[in-house]
């Protein structure tokens, strides 16, 4: 069985969508656990009053992206995980060829194929590269729609998408949960790492498909998102780097990245942004690792 675990934070219509996509199209066994992640309103009642057969855990604060998950996943059953955010949608059944995939026990890991939900002939996700160690820039290849079959094709990949991925449950005993230092950001990042430095194989699997509301449940552009964004890069640089590397990427992200985005904010006035990078950048070099 696969256990879905998807987090809920102010955003039960978005959940209750992807728990309906489910029922109609998946057919591989399965049980759905929804995270609440500390929501202000009745978004728990909604979600059970309209699904009852589904487990909802309650969260008396807000986890983050890997506290939620984590939370979800001491409740789950199944022998595969499927970390799966909110704002996912099928339209076709996805679960079982990520399974079979699984079979191979060398193969730790492995994403779907994901597309923009509001431009479905366009791939979001298609298996990543990791970031470059010291700027921390990534090295995926941009999608080419004029090449589209090229990256139809199952691979081995660097990095998991946070947003649908699925782990074996020995896999997580092996190398632990997904780290909680982050609170939103870089967590794929960090725990595929630790997979794939645990001996472990991640895998694209294009047969699977998964629809992205893209940017639904974090706006794009504002002082949230830029603090953690922020943050996070740097505490990635912090827990991953390595001897010389990790202290230039630090110093890269401190004395050329924060002050380049920092002017670019001050000259179209968005000082929120501007004051968030700043926050976001010192929070992450002073936070406990």
């Amino acid at each position: 069985m696969v256990s879905i675990i998807t987090i809920n934070y102010n955003g039960w219509q978005d959940t209750c969508e992807l728990i309906a996509s489910l029922k109609q199209f998946e057919t591989y066994p399965y049980e759905v656990i929804v995270v609440d992640n500390a929501s202000q309103g009745d978004d728990v009642e909604r979600i059970r009053s309209m699904y009852p057969e589904i487990l909802v855990v309650c969260s008396g604060r807000n986890l983050g992206f890997a506290g939620g998950n984590n939370l979800g996943y001491d409740y789950a059953q199944g022998n595969y995980i499927l970390f799966l955010n909110n704002d996912m949608v099928l339209k076709q059944a996805m679960l079982r060829p990520m399974v079979e995939r699984l079979s191979d026990k060398r193969i730790g890991g492995v994403s779907p194929g994901i597309y923009y939900l509001q431009k479905p002939d366009r791939l979001q996700y298609y298996g990543y590269r990791d970031m470059t160690s010291i700027t921390l820039k990534h090295t995926t290849e941009s999608f080419d729609i004029s090449r589209k079959e090229d990256f139809l094709h199952p691979k081995e990949t660097e990095v998991l998408h946070g947003g649908a991925m699925m782990v074996r449950r020995d896999v997580i005993n092996s190398v632990g949960k997904m780290t909680e230092v982050y609170f939103l950001f870089y967590e794929e990042f960090d725990w595929s790492r630790r997979m794939r430095e645990a001996g472990y194989i991640l895998y694209y699997e294009p047969m699977s498909i998964v629809f992205h509301k893209e940017s639904m449940s974090i706006p794009p552009a504002t002082p949230f998102r830029e603090y953690y964004l922020s943050r996070s890069r740097v505490i990635y640089a912090r827990r991953n780097g390595k001897g010389w590397r990790r202290l230039l990427s630090c110093c890269y992200l401190l004395f050329l990245v924060m002050p380049k985005k920092g002017m670019v904010f001050a000259k179209n006035k968005r000082m929120d942004l501007l004051r968030a990078t700043f926050q976001g950048t010192c929070s992450g070099f002073c936070k406990s690792l």
